[in-house]
């Protein structure tokens, strides 16, 4: 074996023995950064085109969010699945099968981003509309949005596989995946915009180049000594039965996307009855503030699954209940710190994105109540990640469910028929609170389920 994937194995194996507040640091510090860079890679797009273009090209960005959240859905399909089978197999050792699902991961995501954008674009203005783009704002999402989907197969690969750097023991490579792609990002976005003029158009472009330098360099790290899995050609071809499995453990993850993609269209269309324009935009807003505060908790939840996965692969079933409860503190900690900004600063925030007296008013109203349940929402995301982790993707679908089709769209369609605008927002921390009480009735069981596994796999005195 090479001394670097020997070393990678040594990591990897550190996973059993080294503390778990230690390790928990370790891997979800990188995941925090890679993801706080993302989260403001979308802040800084809605700045550039709040500011270039203004309230309609804000809005246009937010009737095309539910296409971007549906191709993120499958890009975590692909992705999720495949980090989740690839930590538990090197858990138990078996680099030979993890290598093969990152093969079949690769050609799969290729294979449905391909296949997506070009069903979508062969009929973008009616998918349009349906996600709620009136007469004057239609043709800036379209324009934003058919760039983007020519661009998703760079999505796909980067964001997509980004997640088994980390699982193979590389969280800060995985981290650098982000860091890079937020960087240029950054970077064209005014150049486009402000000085070649290409308006949204521009905003797009650079998104999709920087998405395709992030696929460039996962890609290569892939083919690298420095990685203990390698992406070779006699891996991508198409195995059904490690497909399957990759499909059933991201379903989860899939899932919780196409319902927040489902849930976004029907925001939209609503506060276009409640609210017109303004309110979509102020929607597009708080959904990226909420990335700004979420992803840090993402991050923590995604730095503890491959702690999670190794012990529960290797039935150190005591580390894996240390994990989960020390990794659900610190995502608490973060919820309740963005909580208490988001509350003092509200219309502070909302001016950061645009000038506009109206807009300003009704986001910062609208964020805080939206966010009002947000100090809950940290368990929560632990408790899918959690099930992720072991391999029971279908309890983490129920929880992630839970809040997206049986409390938030109720919620949706009945409060606003009451109480106008006010219902829209105060459907968020209905469905925080609601899901927040599902997770934690199965956390609680399986933990003990854990408990007394532990006891029955510890050596008898």
């Amino acid at each position: 074996m090479p001394a670097n994937a020997r070393q990678a194995t040594d990591d990897r194996s550190s996973l059993g023995r080294k503390n778990i507040g230690t390790l928990i640091w370790d891997f979800s510090v990188p995941a925090i950064t890679g993801m706080l860079v993302n989260a403001l890679y979308n802040i800084v797009d809605s700045i550039f085109v709040g500011h270039g273009v203004g309230a309609v090209g804000l809005a246009a960005v937010t009737i095309a969010f539910p296409i971007m959240i549906a191709f993120m859905g499958f890009g975590m399909l692909v992705g999720v699945g495949a980090t989740t089978l690839v930590s538990i197999r090197i858990g138990q050792q078996n680099i030979a099968e993890a290598e093969k699902i990152l093969g079949n991961a690769f050609v799969l995501g290729l294979t449905v981003a391909v296949s997506m954008s070009a069903v979508l674009l062969s009929f973008l203005d009616p998918v349009l509309a349906l996600l709620g783009a009136e007469e004057t704002v239609l043709p800036y999402a379209r324009d934003f949005t058919s760039v983007i989907l020519a661009g998703s197969v760079f999505m796909f690969t980067g964001f997509g596989l980004n997640n088994i750097i980390r699982a193979e023991g590389h969280p800060r490579i995985a981290m650098m995946t982000m860091i890079l792609s937020a960087f240029l990002n950054t970077l064209l976005n005014p150049l486009f915009i402000f000085v070649l003029g290409l308006g949204i158009k521009g905003s797009a472009l650079a998104t999709v180049i920087s998405q395709a330098v992030s696929a460039a360099w996962v890609i290569a790290h892939f083919r690298s000594r420095r990685s203990l899995l390698r992406l070779r050609g006699a891996n991508m071809a198409p195995d059904r039965r490690l497909i399957a499995k990759i499909v059933v453990m991201g379903s989860s993850a899939f899932f919780m996307q196409i319902a927040a993609s489902f849930v976004a269209g029907l925001f939209n269309n609503i506060l276009i009855i409640h609210g017109g324009q303004t309110a979509v935009a102020a929607m597009g807003i708080i959904n990226r503030v909420s990335l700004l505060v979420l992803m840090p908790i993402f991050g923590i939840s995604q730095g503890t699954q491959p702690v999670i996965g190794y012990n529960y692969g290797a039935k150190n079933f005591r580390r894996v209940r240390e994990a989960v409860i020390k990794g659900s503190i610190a995502a608490t900690a973060v919820a309740v710190t963005g909580f208490v900004i988001v509350e003092l600063f509200d219309a502070y925030i909302i001016r950061m994105f645009s000038s506009e007296a109206d807009l300003i008013a009704l986001g910062a109203t609208g964020l805080k109540i939206f966010m009002a349940m947000l100090p809950v929402i940290g368990f929560q995301v632990m408790g899918a990640g959690f099930f992720q982790a072991i391999g029971k993707p279908m309890h983490s679908l129920l929880l992630s469910m839970s809040r997206q089709l049986l409390i938030l769209i109720p919620a949706l369609l009945i409060l606003p028929r009451f109480i106008g605008l006010q219902g829209v927002w105060l459907a968020g921390p209905i469905a925080d609170f609601g899901a927040a009480l599902v997770t934690a009735a199965l956390v609680v069981a399986q933990v003990r389920r854990l408990a007394a596994a532990e006891e029955e796999f510890s050596p008898r005195g």
